[in-house]
């Protein structure tokens, strides 16, 4: 790289904690970080993250498989809610039945009414990172760190259709040809 006069976009980790209150849900974490798996969509990991649009925080949420590492749902909005992790829940193309298992953070948007209804219709096992713990979700956590290397932070989004048809074609690209 040195020869070539390239430099690295990536920098060192920055865990920081958090100090607000988790969700106190007894829900125990089921992928307790085993994030090999042997079945396509029977294990999906999710989590969401925020962008700046036109000065204004916005939320994307990303569907992960952990067979692959695809992204098999994603939604971005205003509001970081119980829509903006429904909505990719909706566009999977495969069976949602075969999905065994979700799991995400213990933030109120994974964890309400909602999103319960939905796991329970389809028989899906709610898996929850323990408290404090961002390394029981890393898959989910790193795929963002490379959306914001690789997309978000070398670019300017003035309006949230801009910053949805950039994800459209990095979400493509992502899963469809950069393993090639």
């Amino acid at each position: 790289m040195a020869e070539l006069g390239i430099t690295s976009k990536y920098t060192q980790a920055s865990y920081k904690p958090i100090s607000i209150p988790p969700n106190e849900e007894s829900v125990r974490n089921v992928l307790n970080r085993e994030f090999q798996v042997d079945k396509e969509m029977s294990l999906l990991v999710s989590d969401l993250t925020y962008v700046k649009v036109d000065n204004h925080w916005n939320s994307i949420c990303f569907l992960i498989d952990l067979y692959n590492r695809e992204s098999v749902g994603y939604s971005v909005g205003e509001k970081k809610d119980t829509t903006l992790v429904k909505h990719p829940l909706a566009w999977v193309k495969y069976p949602l039945r075969q999905v065994k298992v979700f799991h995400t953070d213990r933030g109120s948007k994974f964890k309400n009414v909602g999103i319960d209804e939905l796991l329970n219709e389809y028989k899906i096992k709610r898996s929850l990172r323990r408290k404090g713990t961002p390394y029981d979700n890393a898959v989910a956590e790193a795929t963002f760190k490379i959306l914001k290397i690789e997309l978000i932070n070398e670019s300017h989004y003035p309006i949230l259709e801009q910053l949805s048809l950039d994800l459209f074609d990095y979400v493509n690209w992502y899963n469809n040809i950069h393993y090639l």
